[in-house]
């Protein structure tokens, strides 16, 4: 009987009379989120341009978070027990989770590594002056004389 308790309500009906206290809620924070979502893409993926690993974990979180909270709205509107709004949310903060600590945080120690190499290598070739400097045969090449 102690599991029938929490079982129970994941076969309910996901509405307004069921669910009184959690459905609006849910509903609002799932528009508010893929808004959200798709705002924090815009402007990241404009800032992160240069860096394709990270705009490309900005743009899996885009598409996670469309998917998760529109699944969610979708599971409100429609009324879907409340199992699957339920299993809508776990998985979507799941998957999240898994995007964002633990798919790319190797991929951009790897990208990190290359900039870090790109980087020095750049300050070791112009470490001396004299290396920004073009040299006088180098400067115009070589010029023809009027006659």
């Amino acid at each position: 009987m102690g599991n029938r308790g929490f079982i129970e309500p994941l076969f309910v009906v996901f509405d307004k009379e069921h669910f009184s206290d959690i459905f609006d809620p849910i509903w609002i924070a799932a528009l508010v989120f893929m808004i959200g979502t798709v705002v924090l893409y815009n402007v990241r993926s404009r800032q992160l341009h240069r860096h394709e690993p990270l705009r490309t974990l900005q743009e899996w979180l885009l598409w996670c978070g469309l998917a998760t909270f529109g699944l969610v709205l979708v599971g409100a509107i429609f009324h879907f027990y409340f199992l699957f709004v339920f299993a809508f949310i776990v998985i979507g903060i799941a998957t999240f989770i898994w995007i964002r600590f633990f798919r790319f945080p190797p991929m951009i120690a790897i990208y990190n590594e290359q900039l870090r190499r790109a980087r020095f290598y750049s300050q070791s070739r112009f470490k001396a002056a004299e290396a920004t400097l073009r040299s006088k045969k180098t400067r115009g090449g070589q010029r023809r004389r009027r006659r």
